[in-house]
């Protein structure tokens, strides 16, 4: 009986939630099996999915093909009705033992082929069926999943629910034995990782589990993933300015530089806000990098709203982008909003935020050359700056490890040591 194969679409939370699935197949003895974990934060998510549904019955076609992930979580019907696919399950099944034991027993009427639930109805995080996974320098750890927010936008949280916590006790277990396992690097990830807390008893805020686990563990190095820089609280600005073992690199949910199309969003900030934030987060900390997810071609979103975005990466220093071109969800608010941007305005936007990011990391390279950094080693001869900037050695390192260089110069959008 042959191992399942498995295929991950979109988050690293996704990527996570993979590794436990693996996990689970194989103590149920699921074999002959292909599972496809799936995206749905675009339209285009969920196209490719289903090209990579078609794609893996051609390449497998005496297997099963098992169908999970927020696509199937949002739009279960559409995917079982694919010729291709032989069983759906929810986000919530997914992470549950006995779904991978019914589907190794096998498939019973049309019944069981479909096992998703209502995905608002779940109070708590999954069991952590697997302390982290990653290359061999870092891990990732979820801490949060679902969020209470919601976007115009955005679809996820009815793929993923509402926001639920780890407890903190049970993310510094994981933590101590990853670093006991040789990781010299954690990161913390989640849906909306600044909600992390708010329903655990207490109600701790991100910056109480950050510096809990940079005082009780010996993790070398702590990276964050992506937050909601308006919901940054107290302590995660004092662990930015006191401990050197949290890096100097956070990735911001902008999503827009326009306090018109920002409040069309439905986010929770304005461009004032940001623009504070990093100021405030430089201030505690000059060495700190900004990323940011930026989208083009909201509705509405005319030229000057669009310029608005276009000069935030250079009012925020921002130098990594994440760019997303507009398309609309069907279930969100956004999807029902008449004044649509034309498509190719969508394509032109979303190339010129892109053309900028580009400058700015180039910028940013360029700005360190001569300096000296700790830098972890993701292969023998490429690793990453405590600000996330990839760095060539030409001179073979040892994987996992953290080495101190000098920077020599730039090799396209890396650097050389």
């Amino acid at each position: 009986m042959s191992a399942p194969k498995f295929t991950t679409l979109g988050c690293r939370l996704n990527a996570y939630e993979t590794e436990a699935m693996k996990r689970l197949a194989d103590e149920a003895g699921v074999g002959n099996a292909v599972v496809v974990n799936t995206c749905a934060v675009t339209a285009e998510a969920v196209r490719k999915a289903r090209q990579e549904i078609r794609r893996l019955r051609r390449e497998n076609p005496d297997a099963r093909v098992i169908v999970t992930g927020c696509a199937a979580q949002i739009d279960p019907g559409s995917f079982a009705a694919m010729d291709e696919v032989d069983a759906v399950i929810g986000n919530t099944e997914k992470m549950a033992p006995d779904t991978w034991k019914g589907l190794s027993a096998g498939f019973i009427g049309d019944t069981e082929r479909v096992q998703v639930n209502d995905i608002m109805s779940v109070t708590e995080t999954a069991g952590h069926l697997i302390d982290g996974f990653g290359t061999r320098s870092r891990a990732y750890v979820q801490v949060q999943n679902g969020c209470d927010h919601r976007c115009t936008f955005c679809i996820i949280p009815y793929g993923r629910g509402n926001s639920r916590s780890v407890p903190a006790g049970v993310v510094v277990d994981q933590v101590k034995r990853l670093v006991q396992s040789g990781f010299n690097e954690v990161v913390l990830t989640g849906v909306d990782l600044t909600s992390w807390g708010a329903d655990l008893p207490g109600t701790p805020r991100l910056g109480d589990l950050v510096m809990r686990l940079l005082r009780l563990t010996d993790v070398p190095r702590l990276r964050i993933s992506s937050i909601d820089s308006i919901e940054a609280d107290d302590n995660l600005m004092m662990a930015i300015a006191t401990e050197p073992r949290l890096m100097p690199h956070l990735h911001l949910s902008l999503q827009h530089g326009d306090n018109l199309i920002l409040k069309r969003m439905k986010r929770r900030h304005l461009r004032d806000d940001a623009i504070a934030f990093v100021q405030e987060a430089r201030k505690l900390r000059p060495e700190i990098t900004f990323g940011a997810d930026i989208i083009a071609g909201f509705p509405t979103e005319t030229e000057a709203h669009f310029e608005n975005s276009l000069r935030l990466v250079e009012d925020c220093d921002l130098t990594w982008l994440h760019v997303f071109p507009y398309s609309a969800r069907p279930g969100t608010p956004a999807a029902k909003i008449p004044a649509r941007v034309d498509g190719r305005a969508i394509k032109d936007r979303a190339a010129r935020l892109r053309a900028a990011g580009d400058a700015a990391v180039a910028r940013h390279l360029v700005a360190q050359q001569g300096r000296t950094h700790r830098i972890l080693m993701e292969s023998p001869d490429m690793g990453r700056t405590e600000q996330f900037s990839e760095v060539n050695f030409a001179v073979p390192q040892t994987e996992g490890s953290i080495v101190t260089a000098t920077i020599t110069g730039r090799d396209g959008q890396r650097l050389t040591a």
